[in-house]
């Protein structure tokens, strides 16, 4: 029987205190609560479309800005994601998702590798979604990245709703991120890398 992925961490600074836990081969059961609840919204439906069970309870310095918390967030999913995958050995690595979003696409590709890079495009104009300040995704999506140690290509190719824009790009992470996450019982013991090294 496969071992069951799955990590359990803590991170507190200064400025945010944070602890969480996720199973990979889950079923999208989520408790989130970040104080930025289209945050956690976001991450719900990551959890939900990823067949991730998420649990993230977040406390930062709100009062100051939304800034600690957001990439804290990122950073911290980051975490949990590389404990979960433990060596990598096995997994497919990369992975991508093209979705709808009643008149929005977007498009997310991953890639488990090792390297850190981001290219991030929401095509968000406005500076809140309920109450999130948008800009700050980016910083969540940098957190995220470098802690996971992936490269992320988020995009969103046309769209009029902003909500849905976010949205589609969650969506879309998460069932890339899935893939990238499954493995392939041919490969169990090999690292997807001809490198021997991720």
């Amino acid at each position: 029987m496969p071992a069951i992925r799955q990590a359990k961490l803590r991170r507190h600074t200064k400025e945010t205190r944070i602890q969480g836990s996720l199973r990979l081969e889950g079923r999208g059961a989520y408790d989130i609560s970040t104080g930025v609840r289209f945050l956690d919204h976001m991450l719900e439906l990551f959890a939900r479309h990823g067949g991730f069970d998420l649990k993230i309870r977040a406390a930062g310095d709100l009062d100051v800005d939304q800034h600690h918390t957001v990439e804290d967030v990122g950073i911290f999913l980051g975490q949990l994601f590389t404990r979960a995958l433990g060596d990598r050995k096995g997994i497919n690595r990369a992975g991508y998702f093209v979705q709808t979003m009643d008149e929005t696409l977007a498009v997310v590709a991953v890639d488990l590798g090792g390297r850190p890079a981001l290219v991030y495009q929401d095509k968000v104009k406005a500076a809140k979604v309920g109450d999130l300040q948008v800009e700050l995704l980016e910083d969540f999506f940098g957190g995220f990245v470098h802690h996971a140690a992936a490269n992320l290509h988020a995009k969103v190719l046309y769209g009029r709703s902003s909500h849905h824009k976010l949205e589609a790009i969650f969506k879309c992470f998460a069932r890339a991120m899935k893939y990238a996450c499954s493995t392939d019982a041919r490969l169990k013991d090999q690292l997807p890398s001809t490198k021997g090294l991720l």
